[in-house]
């Protein structure tokens, strides 16, 4: 990842103090977390994907909806977004590695003997990206974050296939949670083409984005 311009005097000096290989300056998870907002601020694009009108449902939804109708049959809710304390943010990487981690990854042919896209929890502990991504949207939601934070996104990935990522609306822009890298990335350093999420006051609602997600970062592969 290229350095941006203007990095502060301090911030200098403490990069060639970790060069020369001094260990014993402790950098605390608030002060590492606060760096890490400072990069997201200093992506190319908007921090927050711009979202149009309302589109069709992928029928893997529906289907969800139909064999799991509680899950569905919801409230309308005002939309809002999480703060994106050190806290949360731990909470965000642990769940994110936790389902990466615990979910053995198999196509939705193999898994489900059909090329219908089938959505659903890992209940045999296996399953494709939308498993992964529903997964995390259920332990979130136990976890105290709103659902109208929590939007199953539908996107195209550096190979121009079909992806399903889960989108964390924060008051620092949309965070991706994604199966295929552990490290969670703003929306804009994923490379990927966005095509539509779930609104954020109606997840039976889909609405259009249709933007590039920037340019990828570096990647950390998930185990």
């Amino acid at each position: 990842m290229k350095r941006s311009p203007g990095v502060p005097t301090s911030s200098l000096l403490l990069g060639l103090v970790s060069l020369v290989g001094v260990s014993s300056l402790p950098v605390s998870p608030a002060a590492a977390q606060s760096t890490w907002f400072k990069r997201i601020s200093t992506q190319p694009a908007a921090s927050s994907a711009t979202v149009g009108g309302s589109t069709s449902v992928p029928y893997g939804w529906v289907d969800f909806c139909h064999r799991r109708p509680k899950e569905c049959k919801v409230p309308a809710l005002p939309a809002t977004s999480v703060k994106l304390t050190a806290q949360n943010m731990s909470i965000l990487k642990r769940i994110n590695q936790k389902a990466n981690r615990s979910i053995k990854p198999v196509s939705n042919y193999d898994h489900w003997g059909t090329m219908m896209d089938h959505w659903d929890y890992p209940v045999d502990g296996k399953g494709d990206c939308k498993i992964y991504a529903l997964y995390k949207r259920k332990l979130l939601q136990e976890a105290g974050f709103p659902r109208q934070a929590l939007l199953m996104t539908v996107v195209r990935d550096l190979n121009n296939e079909g992806h399903t990522i889960l989108t964390v609306k924060t008051d620092k822009g949309d965070l991706i949670l994604d199966n295929m890298v552990d490290e969670i990335r703003p929306w804009n350093a994923t490379g990927y083409y966005f095509l539509k999420r779930q609104s954020q006051q109606n997840p039976n609602t889909w609405v259009s984005i249709n933007q590039r997600g920037g340019t990828a970062k570096r990647l950390s592969p998930s185990s």
